[in-house]
């Protein structure tokens, strides 16, 4: 390897950091520019020079690269699907606009200010917006609306950017280049799963060696398509040999004196180690750790959904469904046409599924398959499955047949965002976990289906429903609302 690829592989974090700081800076100044150009468009007469903008947004620059790291926007840890980086992006552009309006509005009337201690540093501020950007009245020199449209365009061009940054680094990590050398110590099934994880989302930058387990007999062996390659004794000379970053500790069961042994181990080779902690299950949902005097609680804040939640939720889904019927209406007759010229039978299936509280509803969805090969059975897994019409096949690559489900929507039985949901023969094999699922309504879209994981069951990723009902908010289906955008007109829909 070259000197560069090297220094690359060793420093990729602080690089793309960095990288990433420059594009920031450069998006937030094209978004300032477009922003006033668009003023000056819809103005439609001449207003103050670039000029006097350049001033405020220097300011603006400065707010937001700063309220976009108090958000968490530079943080070398990812969320799943990118999700919380999506919503810091929308939190961060509000908080940066209230802060530089606030700023600006109080200096320019601000008076007589201290020449001594933190006032000081308010003296240049207090001048600047005085002198440059009012004029001998002390009237604005400048449009708000400039500075609203500014930021507007601050908000959707950094998510532009972000999700193209996302995607280049994706790139790059399918490519090898930054992935760290790690480990996964355990044979389990936990060390499978987490096994499984990895090779679903190469995108996570980690480069798996292979697995390490307590038992000699089981070095040799093949899990997948990953080697045991060693013991818990080699451990040391492994990290050494295959140049090691992060261990992945998956053995739950372990007791803890074992537990504190491995890790004192790892931290003596200066090795990250993540712990997949016993029980961790509990740990999907949102908890909260608390002490008694000097020992530690797991306890689950209240979970309960607050009225101005719950009217924001419904008002988001009469809006989106109505708009989207009336958008989607001429689909709606073209669909209707061709599924009743390529087969006998309805327009619509209709199915029995499995609503919030375990209530039954009848869910709706344009038909697919030959009206004697449809019912309660598992989904197609293929595009080749036989069931399928041609039509069917075409609907569900862009998950068109979904469509009829708004109907569900309006009627209260479903929401725009929310697990999907299940058939009851499915539903009266679920666990403690997986009935977690019924605590919120049924959606059209959720995280499930924008995941690497949407063409395997639903059932066997709970991961992804238990997250969005831990933390839903507003914000969260909006950025879901978004993501599902971009799968569809991609055609990575469900088969």
């Amino acid at each position: 390897m070259t000197f560069a690829g090297t220094f690359v592989r060793r420093n990729f974090e602080p690089l793309v950091l960095s990288v990433q700081v420059l594009v920031d800076l450069a998006v937030i100044w094209l978004a300032c520019f477009a922003g006033w150009h668009l003023r000056e468009s819809l103005a439609g007469v001449p207003g103050p020079d670039f000029d006097v903008y350049r001033e405020v947004f220097l300011l603006t620059s400065a707010v937001t690269l700063v309220c976009f790291h108090a958000y968490g926007m530079y943080s070398p840890l990812k969320s799943l699907l990118n999700i919380e980086e999506f919503k810091a992006i929308a939190k961060s552009t509000v908080a940066s606009f209230l802060v530089v309006h606030a700023l600006l509005l109080l200096l320019r009337t601000a008076t007589g200010l201290p020449e001594h201690g933190i006032y000081r540093l308010l003296i240049p501020l207090h001048n600047f917006v005085n002198i440059t950007l009012t004029d001998e009245r002390g009237v604005w020199q400048f449009s708000r609306m400039g500075v609203v449209l500014a930021f507007a365009m601050i908000g959707t061009l950094t998510t532009a950017s972000r999700f193209a940054s996302f995607k280049v680094i994706q790139w790059l990590h399918r490519r090898g280049v930054g992935n760290r050398n790690v480990l996964i110590y355990g044979t389990g099934d936990t060390a499978r799963r987490l096994q499984k994880k990895f090779v679903l989302v190469p995108t996570l930058g980690l480069n798996l060696i292979g697995f390490v387990s307590d038992k000699a007999d089981e070095v040799g062996r093949r899990i997948d398509r990953f080697e045991v390659i060693g013991v818990a004794d080699e451990l040391e000379f492994l990290i050494r040999r295959h140049k090691i970053s992060e261990v992945f500790v998956a053995v739950p069961e372990a007791d803890e004196q074992s537990l504190l042994g491995l890790l004192e181990t790892l931290e003596r080779n200066g090795v990250i180690y993540h712990v997949v902690p016993r029980f961790y299950h509990i740990f999907s949902h949102k908890v909260r750790i608390e002490t008694l005097d000097s020992i530690p609680l797991v306890t689950r804040p209240d979970r309960n959904p607050t009225f101005l939640q719950r009217v924001s939720k419904r008002t988001l889904d009469l809006l989106v469904a109505a708009a989207a019927l009336v958008i989607t209406l001429p689909l709606f007759v073209i669909a209707a046409i061709l599924i009743r010229r390529e087969s006998p039978g309805p327009v619509f299936f209709r199915q029995r599924r499995v609503g919030k509280d375990g209530e039954l509803f009848e869910m709706l969805k344009f038909r697919t398959m030959y009206v004697d090969k449809s019912g309660d059975a598992p989904k197609p897994k293929s595009h080749h499955d036989p069931r399928l019409t041609s039509i069917g096949r075409w609907l569900r690559r862009y998950s068109l047949d979904e469509l009829p489900q708004l109907f569900n929507v309006l009627r209260g039985e479903m929401s725009i965002v929310g697990p999907r949901p299940e058939m009851a023969f499915i539903v009266e094999r679920y666990g403690p976990l997986e009935r977690e699922r019924l605590r919120v309504k049924p959606g059209l879209t959720g995280l499930w289906q924008i995941s690497y994981a949407r063409g395997e069951a639903i059932h066997e990723n709970m991961e992804y429903d238990i997250y969005y009902i831990e933390h839903q908010s507003f914000l969260l289906d909006i950025v879901i609302i978004a993501l599902t955008g971009f799968a569809v007109v991609k055609g990575t829909g469900a088969y």
